[in-house]
C-alpha cells in the first residue's frame, strides 16, 4: 500500500439521535482525510445515530428514514473517497453503509462487528471493525486481547475504529487501534479526545503499548487505573453538560471526601466560573468541616457561600410537631429511634441547591453520592441524592480517596484539596453517636470502607457467594484481625442493607459508568420487590 492509499480513521464524539450534527461531523472528517490524499474513510459503529437506542428506533421508525436522507447528503461528498458508516435499521440492527462515489451499499454487520475490505477496497486483505466500547476497569486491555486473537485468528491486518465523548452514563476512551496480523499492534489513536489519523494496515513495524494486567483479585492500588478515571469522569462531566445544553454546577460543600472531588472533577469539566459551592451546617457541623470547605473553594477559585440550615431544620420541625401528634392518634407506632432528623438536615440541604438552580440560567445540582454509599443505602433520597447529575456514583470510597491524591498530584493545579480532608474520618455529621458522644462516623455506622469495598468488588466481579466472602481471607483482615463473629456481622448487615437499598439505585441521577461492573441502572436491573432474597445458602 502507498502513501496515497492510506485509510483514514475518524474517531469522533457523536451526540445521542443528533442526525444533522453526526452527519456535518461525518462530512468535515470526510473533506479532512479527502485532503490528505486517503481513499478510505471508516467510523464507529451507529455513527449515525450515536448509540445503541432500540426503544427509540422502534417507537419512531421515520428515524431510519431519516438516516438514509442524510446518508444520500454524505454520499455527495464521497468523489474520490470510499466511506464506511455505521446506522441502524427498523429492528435496530446494526449496519454498515459503504459510500463510493456518490452511491451507497448496505451490509450487515456479522460477528464481532468486522467487515473484510475485500468488499470494498482493491489490494491485499485486511479487516475492519467498527465499535463504540465505553471505557471501564480493563476495557482497554480486553480490547487489546480480542484484537490481537481475532488477528490471529484470521491472519490478517486488522483496523478497529472507537467512539470518543460521553452518552448519558457512557464515557468512550477512543483508542482506536490498527493490529498486524501477528497480533501486534501497529497504531492507535488518541484517548478522550477526537482524532483523525492515516494508518497502513500492512504496516508490520509494533508499537511498544503500555498496557495492565487484567485485574483478577481485588487490590487497594488503584494507581494504575486513576488516570483513566480521571479523564472518563471528566469527559462524562462536560459532554453530559454541553449535550443537555447546560452550563453551570452547584453542590454542597461539606469539607468531606465525596463533595470535594466532584468540585475537582466539575472545575476541571466545566471551568471554575461555572461552579458554586455551598458549606451549609447545621448545629453538628464541625467547625474543621466549615473550615476545609472554605478552603477548597478559594483553591479553586470557585463561587462560595455559607448558608446555616438551622432556620430551615427548626421551621420544618415546628411545621411536622403537631401534624406527627395527629398521625399517632391513628397509627401509634413510632419509632423509639428515627432518621427524620437526619434526613430533615439532608433535604434541607438539597432545597438550597435545587432553588439555586431554579433561580439561574443552565443551572443543575450536583449529587455527590458514591458507590460505596449507593451499596448500603446511606444517602437521602431528595436530600444527597437528588441532583441532575451525579459524577462519582460508580466510584467507591477507597478508589475516591486514591483518586484525590492522584489529583493532588497530577493536575495542572496541584495540592487544590487540603491534606486535612485527605486524613479526615468519612461521616456525614447528621447524628450523634450514643457510645462516644461524638459525631457519628460513616464507618462506625456500616463498617471498614476497606472490608466493604472489597466485597462489592468480589460480588461484582468474582460472583463470589456469602459462604465464599466468609470462607475468604480480606486485604482488611491481613492488616487488622477480626473474629469470624465480627465478619459474620459485617456481612449480614452489608446484605441487609443492600437488598433494602435497591430502590435507591433505581433513582439515582445519571452517572458515568467507571467499573467493569456497576449497579447503574443503564446497565443493571433487580426488582425492587427482591429485597427478601436470602443471601445465605
Amino acid at each position: 500500500m502507498d502513501d496515497k492509499n492510506f485509510v483514514a480513521i475518524a474517531q469522533i464524539n457523536l451526540i445521542a439521535g443528533n442526525l444533522e450534527y453526526n452527519s456535518n461531523k461525518i462530512i468535515e472528517s470526510i473533506k479532512k482525510a479527502k485532503s490528505y490524499g486517503s481513499e478510505l474513510i471508516v467510523f464507529p459503529a451507529r455513527t449515525l445515530i450515536g448509540c445503541d437506542m432500540p426503544d427509540f428506533v422502534n417507537r419512531f421508525e421515520f428515524v431510519v428514514e431519516q438516516e438514509k436522507k442524510w446518508l444520500e447528503k454524505i454520499a455527495e461528498q464521497t468523489h474520490d473517497i470510499t466511506a464506511l458508516v455505521g446506522f441502524v435499521d427498523k429492528k435496530s440492527e446494526e449496519y454498515i453503509a459503504i459510500i463510493k462515489n456518490g452511491k451507497i451499499d448496505y451490509y450487515s454487520l456479522q460477528e464481532n462487528n468486522i467487515i473484510s475490505s475485500k468488499l470494498i477496497y482493491s489490494g491485499d486483505e485486511f479487516l475492519i471493525k467498527m465499535d463504540s466500547i465505553p471505557s471501564c476497569t480493563n476495557s482497554f486491555e480486553y480490547r487489546l486481547q480480542r484484537l490481537s486473537q481475532l488477528a490471529k485468528k484470521y491472519n490478517l491486518p486488522i483496523i478497529e475504529v472507537n467512539q470518543v465523548g460521553a452518552i448519558d452514563n457512557n464515557s468512550y476512551d477512543g483508542l482506536s487501534l490498527v493490529c498486524n496480523s501477528k497480533g501486534e499492534i501497529t497504531a492507535i489513536a488518541k484517548d478522550f479526545e477526537e482524532d483523525l489519523i492515516l494508518v497502513n494496515p500492512y504496516n508490520e513495524i509494533p508499537l511498544k503499548i503500555s498496557a495492565n494486567e487484567i485485574q483478577k483479585e481485588f487490590s487497594l492500588d488503584y494507581e494504575w487505573d486513576l488516570e483513566r478515571t480521571y479523564k472518563s469522569l471528566v469527559q462524562g462531566i462536560r459532554d453530559y453538560f454541553k449535550k443537555c445544553g447546560l452550563k453551570r454546577a452547584v453542590l454542597g460543600l461539606s469539607g468531606g471526601l465525596d463533595s470535594t472531588v466532584c468540585a475537582v472533577l466539575l472545575v476541571d469539566a466545566l471551568g471554575k466560573e461555572n461552579v458554586y459551592g455551598v458549606s451549609m451546617p447545621s448545629k453538628l457541623t464541625s467547625q474543621e468541616s466549615k473550615t476545609d470547605a472554605e478552603i477548597l473553594a478559594k483553591n479553586l477559585g470557585i463561587g462560595f457561600y455559607e448558608a446555616s440550615i438551622k432556620p430551615m431544620v427548626d421551621t420544618t420541625n415546628n411545621c411536622l410537631a403537631d401534624i406527627f401528634n395527629q398521625v399517632q392518634n391513628s397509627w401509634d407506632c413510632r419509632y423509639k429511634k428515627s432518621y427524620t432528623q437526619d434526613n430533615i438536615q439532608a433535604r434541607s440541604r438539597a432545597m438550597y441547591l435545587w432553588a439555586i438552580s431554579n433561580e439561574f440560567a443552565s443551572c443543575i445540582p450536583i449529587a455527590t453520592s458514591d458507590k460505596s454509599e449507593s451499596y448500603m443505602g446511606y444517602a437521602t433520597v431528595n436530600g444527597d441524592m437528588s441532583g441532575g447529575f451525579a459524577p462519582i456514583a460508580d466510584v467507591t470510597k477507597t478508589k475516591l480517596f486514591a483518586l484525590a491524591r492522584w489529583m493532588n498530584k497530577n493536575r495542572s493545579q496541584k495540592n487544590d484539596i487540603p491534606e486535612s480532608i485527605l486524613l479526615k474520618k468519612p461521616g456525614a455529621e447528621l447524628a450523634i453517636d450514643e457510645k462516644t458522644g461524638k459525631t457519628l462516623n460513616a464507618e462506625d455506622a456500616l463498617m471498614p470502607y476497606e472490608f466493604m469495598d472489597e466485597v462489592i468488588w468480589r460480588i461484582e466481579n468474582k460472583h463470589n457467594s456469602y459462604e465464599q466472602l466468609l470462607s475468604s481471607e480480606f486485604i482488611y483482615e491481613k492488616k487488622f484481625k477480626i473474629s469470624k463473629e465480627q465478619k459474620i456481622e459485617w456481612l449480614d448487615k452489608f446484605f441487609k442493607r443492600m437488598s433494602t437499598a435497591i430502590y435507591k439505585w433505581s433513582i439515582l441521577p445519571p452517572s458515568i459508568i467507571v467499573d467493569s461492573a456497576t449497579i447503574n441502572k443503564s446497565k443493571y436491573y433487580q426488582p425492587i420487590t427482591s429485597g427478601s432474597i436470602n443471601y445465605k445458602n
